[in-house]
């Protein structure tokens, strides 16, 4: 019975996969969730703005760490309480500082994060200019003899014949 199924245990891996990697995941468990569908919607999208400050990369509603756990609560708790998204985002900002917002506000300690792209931009246009600017080195004279010998080898290419080998006989 077990070597019929496994031919599809690949199938059945990829078409699971993507269901692995859904952020419904992230909610550990259904009593997590706000009764009211607008109201967890409105928590879904204020988690989506804020970061897992364990995972760093990820906001609190993709991520499964224990952080982003409390997080996800005191987003719903503070939801079902009645207040504003700006409330709820300054609170956790306020406790936690700019890094838990996955778009932190532009100023002194968070310039050059948002400098950050422009400026390799910058480093990457003028690399490019300067090398573009830079001639290539001269290449050295030929001397007499060489210059004979090349007119030489030109000739006898113009008549038809096959240039001689380098240091072999024509």
């Amino acid at each position: 019975m077990i070597r019929r199924l496994l031919p599809a245990l690949p199938l059945l891996a990829l078409l699971l996969f993507p269901a692995a990697l859904s952020p419904a995941w992230a909610i550990d468990r259904p009593e997590d969730l706000l009764p009211d569908p607008a109201q967890e919607e409105r928590a879904r999208e204020i988690g989506r703005e804020l970061r897992c400050m364990v995972c760093q990369n990820q906001s609190i509603e993709d991520s499964d760490a224990d952080l982003a756990h409390q997080l996800r609560h005191i987003v719903r708790e503070q939801v079902a309480a009645g207040r504003s998204d700006e409330d709820i985002v300054r609170f956790l900002h306020d406790r936690y500082g700019d890094f838990v917002l996955l778009r932190p506000p532009v100023n002194g300690a968070t310039l050059l994060l948002w400098a950050t792209p422009a400026l390799a931009l910058m480093l990457g246009v003028g690399t490019v200019l300067l090398l573009r600017r830079r001639r290539p080195a001269t290449l050295p004279q030929l001397s007499e003899a060489e210059r004979r010998r090349l007119a030489e080898i030109e000739g006898e290419a113009q008549a038809g014949r096959p240039a001689p080998r380098e240091g072999g006989a024509a």
